[in-house]
């Protein structure tokens, strides 16, 4: 009886870290998407040709945001790993956790977690910049 619910609790917890997984997986999707959008603002002739070391500043957002973009790309796809591994082992109902798969996902977590703090800084940095350097246009009425 007690097997039966360690059993069940660790297939419990399984099936907590698979959610987990794909909401990261999810999220870094979404960090593509911003990413694809920042690429179009960087690229994009809006800001003041005036402004001091312009070019220099976004030659240095483009270079990070490569950065990132590959970043993101490798962490999609040790969680696309990660949680193959996880369905093969929620699947084998008598397989017990395994330690290292344990260890692995804290790892992906904090990763993960990095990552997004990371971009959040990273984004936060130029559109501050950008809001400031746009060229002006007509005021909506």
């Amino acid at each position: 009886m007690k097997d039966d619910y360690l059993h069940t609790d660790q297939h419990h917890e399984m099936e907590l870290r698979h959610l987990e997984s794909q909401q990261w997986a999810s999220d870094l999707h979404f960090i593509k998407d911003e990413i694809i959008f920042i690429g179009h603002l960087l690229e994009a002739y809006i800001f003041e040709p005036d402004t001091p070391n312009l070019f220099e500043r976004l030659q240095d957002y483009r270079e990070r945001l490569k950065k990132i973009t590959d970043s993101t790309s490798r962490a999609i796809a040790q969680i696309g790993v990660h949680d193959n591994l996880l369905g093969g082992m929620l699947e084998c109902k008598d397989e017990a956790y395994d330690a290292t798969y344990l260890q692995k996902h804290e790892q992906l977590k904090a990763e993960v977690t990095d990552l997004r703090m990371d971009f959040q800084t990273f984004k936060l940095e130029i559109f501050n910049y950008a809001g400031g350097i746009l060229k002006k246009g007509k005021p909506i009425q």
